[in-house]
């Protein structure tokens, strides 16, 4: 467990929370788990709904999955695999419908033109994108305690953050994830240096509510009376917002045409959003997909 200066039951389930990140981060891990979503499947069958992925990737991937008990593999001959998500993956399910919603709220997406409105409307992304691009953002190493500590502490210096997040590191370690947070529109620095959450950092509360609850094998209806991501007082508002931003992390995948509005237990696809980037705001900030 990484050692922090956060009280120990903080700290307790903080690792629980980044080594949960840990073992969704790697790239294809949750199309694995959302194409499992509906029933099990032959290994054929997974191969053909992710055609993109070679049996180089998607093997370990299963086997991976499989280890951390993610997955139940059922073989009934060496050419005959079943896969299906385990008890712990089903209950997982919720909780990456809560991330996709953050990453449909919050990442950039590209506009394109609706012909019966005239206007410019969020291009539909699959719900599996939202959910691997927002775990992107907060897996990194540090990223998530530095995160929770200023959940703790509120505004402060990166001295202070580094003193609670990585206590055992040099300062300076404090600077490089922190930038990349603040270049990801989750924290924001001052001219006199202080840091704090934005906007779209505090709204990570149900993200690291539910990943809480989850990790601790706990019930998620327990998930919104988290230490540290408990409800607050609304915050004062912020200068306007721009879209959170992240690198690219898979090739184009082919969507329909037409898309209808997101019903509950969809995973895969976005729903139709009224988001649309703030007036004012830079064509493209940070990172992008």
């Amino acid at each position: 467990m990484a050692t922090t200066g956060l009280p120990e039951s903080i700290s307790s389930d903080l690792s629980r929370v980044t080594q949960s990140l840990q073992m969704l981060a790697p790239r294809w891990n949750v199309w694995v788990l959302l194409t499992l979503s509906q029933k099990p499947l032959r290994y054929r069958e997974i191969k053909s709904a992710l055609p993109w992925l070679p049996d180089g990737q998607l093997h370990p991937r299963l086997g991976k999955l499989t280890e951390s008990g993610l997955l139940e593999r059922t073989e009934f001959e060496p050419q005959d695999v079943l896969y299906g998500l385990s008890v712990r993956g089903r209950e997982l399910l919720p909780v990456l419908g809560v991330i996709a919603a953050w990453g449909g709220k919050h990442l950039e997406k590209e506009t394109v033109l609706d012909p019966a409105t005239g206007h410019r409307v969020p291009k539909a992304v699959p719900r599996a994108q939202d959910i691997e691009d927002t775990i992107a953002l907060i897996a990194p190493r540090q990223a998530t305690p530095i995160l929770w500590a200023l959940r703790v502490r509120g505004t402060s210096s990166a001295k202070a953050l580094a003193a609670t997040a990585m206590p055992e590191r040099h300062l300076t370690n404090v600077y490089q994830p922190l930038n990349r947070l603040a270049e990801d529109f989750l924290v924001t620095k001052d001219r006199e240096g202080r840091v704090e959450l934005t906007a779209a950092g505090r709204d990570l509360a149900p993200v690291y509510q539910s990943l809480s609850a989850w990790a601790a094998g706990a019930p998620l209806s327990e998930a919104a009376s988290h230490p540290v991501w408990a409800p607050t007082p609304v915050q004062p508002q912020d200068r306007p917002a721009v879209w959170v931003t992240t690198q690219p992390r898979i090739p184009a995948v082919p969507t329909p045409q037409a898309r209808p509005a997101w019903k509950p237990g969809d995973l895969f696809f976005s729903h139709t959003t009224t988001v649309v980037r703030p007036a004012g705001a830079p064509t493209t900030g940070g990172r992008t997909r």
